[in-house]
């Protein structure tokens, strides 16, 4: 293995999800809801990049719903802002936010009602 090839999402319309996710988090997804993003364009010395593969316990409430099965984590620079932004525009935001050793770390709600997780990396994630 070499590597996370990518994360899929069910979607009841994937249509208008990909135009949620083009027009609050930036993500440049085509209409048929596909992007594919490439580390060696954007890694840096001091930003190399990562990709985490994680697996959580059946009963964790980390993701939000139970019956949600999969959570997406997408790398941001600028966590509070992008959280005001996404206030201003009607986005559910979750309240809590976390600091750690990695970084800083916030939550939203898609129109489908999948948990988004927005995370700063700390300088050299």
């Amino acid at each position: 293995m070499i590597g996370i090839g990518g994360i899929f999402l069910r979607a009841r319309n994937p249509a208008r999800l990909a135009a949620w996710y083009r027009a609050h988090l930036g993500i440049p997804m085509n209409d048929r809801g596909t992007v594919t993003f490439h580390w060696e364009e954007t890694a840096t010395r001091d930003n190399p990049g990562t990709t985490t593969l994680a697996l959580f316990a059946q009963d964790t409430d980390y993701f939000g719903e139970p019956g949600q099965r999969a959570m997406l984590n997408l790398r941001v620079d600028d966590l509070a802002a992008l959280l005001d932004r996404l206030r201003a525009h009607g986005v559910e935001v979750l309240e809590q936010t976390e600091d750690s050793e990695y970084g800083r770390f916030g939550w939203c709600v898609d129109p489908e009602g999948n948990r988004v997780e927005l995370w700063e990396p700390a300088r050299g994630m």
